[in-house]
């Protein structure tokens, strides 16, 4: 009877030492639960408060002052890149030659006739048109020789800078990254591609994927390094996918891949037009 008292006595001791140890679990679990329940509760407002704005939104966007007041902030923002826009035509006017000293102002858009239609996208010839009186012809490029007019790669070099920085600041008036990203330098600018296209060689074909994500980007000069005239020409041809990408963000179209100078032409008087502002969605 001794042991069996003995033995239930250590029973019972073992059983109070649990449940103290399940009452500390049970205080323990209890806090973490209020914490959270806390927490549950401050979310819960916050998503009420969410939700209570979300729906004032929507109505006031729903409303016709809502769609009327985005449609006036559309159009003053227009009006603005309309200005800062022409700005840059008169920073860089891109002109007609008509005669043999004779220039002619790029006319607007008739009221009637909308941005980017038909009528007034024939192509003007590459020779015809200046910027800032300079011309932009890319014989000096192509047939390069010792008795090469200097003065005439460095009027092309000018006239190219003159494009490039005209492109940036449209770009950046229009809030548009550049497909072709542009380091200015005056007469030295660049035009960088960030995916250039290398041919791989049969060695080179097992490790293709490491070489192109090892693939840096390449600049090319908008200029004649007196080196190699493709490199020249080819930054003469992103620059005008640039124009390309603007004309199309607009909804204009290019003029083909030869005409730079008609392309910003077109993408300037395209923005100041008074359809520009009349499509608005």
């Amino acid at each position: 009877m001794r042991q069996k008292l003995e033995s239930k006595k250590m029973m019972m001791e073992n059983m109070s030492i649990r449940s103290r140890l399940a009452k500390e679990d049970a205080s323990k679990q209890e806090e973490q639960l209020s914490g959270a329940v806390q927490s549950l509760l401050v979310a819960g407002g916050t998503l009420s408060v969410s939700r209570r704005n979300l729906e004032e939104s929507s109505r006031s966007l729903s409303e016709e002052n809502g769609y009327v007041r985005l449609r006036n902030l559309q159009k003053i923002l227009r009006m603005r890149q309309q200005y800062m826009t022409s700005q840059i035509s008169t920073l860089y006017p891109v002109k007609i030659l008509v005669g043999p000293a004779q220039e002619q102002e790029l006319e607007a858009y008739p009221l009637g006739s909308p941005a980017g239609s038909s009528t007034g996208l024939k192509p003007i010839n590459q020779g015809s048109l200046t910027i800032q009186g300079l011309h932009l012809t890319m014989l000096s490029f192509r047939k390069m020789s010792f008795f090469t007019d200097k003065k005439e790669i460095q009027r092309s070099a000018t006239a190219l800078a003159y494009v490039a920085h005209a492109v940036s600041l449209v770009a950046s008036y229009l809030q548009v990254p550049l497909r072709y990203p542009l380091r200015l330098g005056a007469s030295r600018s660049h035009i960088i591609d960030n995916a250039p296209s290398v041919e791989l060689t049969s060695s080179e074909a097992s490790s293709s994927v490491m070489s192109f994500t090892n693939a840096k980007h390449v600049e090319f000069p908008l200029f004649f390094d007196g080196q190699d005239t493709t490199r020249a020409a080819y930054a003469v041809f992103l620059l005008n996918k640039d124009l390309e990408q603007l004309l199309n963000f607009i909804g204009a179209k290019s003029l083909g891949p030869r005409h730079v100078l008609a392309n910003l032409r077109e993408l300037l008087r395209t923005i100041q037009s008074s359809a520009y502002i009349d499509d608005l969605i």
